[in-house]
């Protein structure tokens, strides 16, 4: 898989990457090395940059802050989605779709292909706003859930709102447990943008 192609084909051509990827098996462990592993430390580097370079801290904390952001974003943001398709792959039968772990983890994870490019934006304060343009992900996950999951049509939409409100709220919960164990309890957690 080279993850440059790949990355391009998900946002210029969604559909018909969904189409390819369906076809692929990819596995789990293979995907995650080569895939989330590389855009999470993205993501990371990211936080890291915008809160330990150009951060607003007390007296040169800035590092020591960048760096403890930049482990929280990268360990909830990998854990969230492991933890995200567990719980959609068990509640998939109710909405008539197919139950696979693999290709779940599959969906969600190219699905955050724009967030993960987008959070590049957070290296510049003046422009981390642009980070905004991640939410095509939400594009590119609705369209990849019928050929991926083989939901019927009229649960396509349900199955979306539920797979993304469990997707957000794991984030959250994992994010705000490690931003409690690594900073501690005064702290201002940022959204992941």
């Amino acid at each position: 898989m080279n993850l440059v192609e790949r990355a391009k084909n998900i946002i210029l051509k969604p559909k018909e990457e969904w189409t390819v990827i369906d076809r692929e098996n990819t596995s789990v462990i293979t995907l995650t090395i080569l895939y989330l592993i590389p855009f999470t430390l993205l993501l990371a580097l990211a936080f890291f940059i915008k809160y330990g370079i150009f951060g607003i801290s007390a007296a040169g904390a800035f590092i020591n802050m960048g760096f403890k952001w930049a482990i929280i974003y990268f360990i909830s943001s990998a854990v969230s989605i492991f933890i995200s398709t567990l719980i959609i792959n068990y509640i998939s039968p109710n909405f008539g779709t197919l139950k696979n772990f693999s290709k779940i983890f599959n969906l969600f994870v190219y699905s955050l292909t724009p967030v993960f490019i987008c959070s590049v934006f957070q290296i510049i304060p003046f422009i981390g706003f642009l980070s905004i343009l991640g939410l095509y992900g939400l594009y590119v996950l609705y369209i990849g859930i019928k050929p991926m999951m083989k939901t019927p049509d009229d649960k396509v939409t349900t199955y979306f709102v539920v797979s993304l409100l469990v997707i957000i709220a794991v984030y959250f919960i994992i994010s705000a447990i490690l931003a409690f164990i690594i900073i501690g309890k005064t702290y201002s957690m940022p959204v992941m943008q």
